[in-house]
């Protein structure tokens, strides 16, 4: 088996089950790479005694054709993984250091079992869609999103006007602090502050989440995934925001974006610890009304 191991920030709490998890790994046979901030960190901090081939983009990591690439940190970290792993079909098992995740979310105490189902082939892949985005003002190498693309307000208090296009079609004008544009995936995120929809992951649709809207009958919007969406955003400044999960580009009022289904997914691994449905119980606190 050959794993790619990738990380960020490893709390200090965490050292055990670090080295832990690289020795569970190890007398697997396991063929482990790790990404190079996350090696430092080990060479530094962690007693293993081991060393580790290192890879530092996407394409360092294809070299290696790792059978999965596990992420140990939270649900950033796992959408920083996917920027490596890109339209490569590398499944992903997400790892979660801290609370409880919805897309990291295997949990630290289970971890062993994990690694077993991986190496017994007791799991199954878990496919997710993207969005796509295009505008002639950015030249993005990556222009895709896991979760949501967001549109917002930079430099003012005051509010942006979204003009929004679905198929070409005029659907409104959004003044508001900004407006998401979430996958299934992205619906427990940004979206579900800001009062969108929980949506079952498979499911074939995308929500329209507008962030503070001036006018309160405005709601979020769900519409198919094979529509086209077109925003047009102005504002008393020049400039506004757009991100794709997390990375933030400042682009100039006027400019428009499409947004459309990525043509690629991105696969996550599914073991029988974990299923979205205890997730979100745990996550959100459901049932514990004692009339359940």
């Amino acid at each position: 088996m050959r794993v790619a191991i990738f990380g960020k920030n490893i709390t200090k709490e965490s050292r055990p089950f670090v080295e832990d998890l690289y020795q569970k790994l190890n007398a697997l046979s396991t063929a482990i790479y790790v990404n190079r901030k996350l090696n430092k960190y080990i060479q530094e901090y962690c007693d293993l005694q081991l060393s580790f081939h290192e890879y530092a983009s996407h394409e360092e990591l294809l070299q290696y054709k790792p059978d999965f690439l596990m992420t140990l940190g939270g649900d950033g970290t796992m959408l920083d993984a996917v920027t490596m792993v890109r339209d490569s079909g590398i499944p992903i098992l997400g790892v979660n250091l801290g609370r409880l995740g919805f897309l990291s979310n295997v949990s630290k105490e289970k971890v062993s079992a994990a690694i077993d189902a991986l190496a017994q082939q007791a799991y199954s892949i878990e496919e997710r869609v993207l969005l796509n985005m295009q505008s002639d003002a950015l030249d993005l190498e990556m222009n895709f999103a896991l979760n949501e693309v967001a549109v917002s307000r930079k430099d003012t208090t005051a509010m942006i006007t979204v003009h929004t296009y679905i198929n070409d079609e005029y659907l409104n004008s959004y003044w508001a602090d900004g407006l998401i544009v979430s996958t299934p995936t992205g619906s427990t995120g940004y979206s579900l502050s800001c009062g969108g929809p929980i949506i079952m992951p498979g499911s074939d649709c995308f929500v329209l989440t507008p962030i503070a809207p001036h006018n309160l009958n405005v709601r979020p919007f769900v519409i198919p995934n094979d529509c086209e969406i077109k925003l047009k955003v102005e504002g008393r400044e020049k400039q506004f925001l757009v991100s794709l999960d997390s990375r933030i580009y400042t682009i100039e009022s006027g400019a428009e974006l499409q947004i459309r289904l990525e043509r690629f997914k991105i696969k996550l691994v599914k073991t029988d610890i974990q299923d979205f449905s205890s997730t979100l119980r745990n996550k959100l606190l459901w049932g514990l009304d004692r009339r359940n």
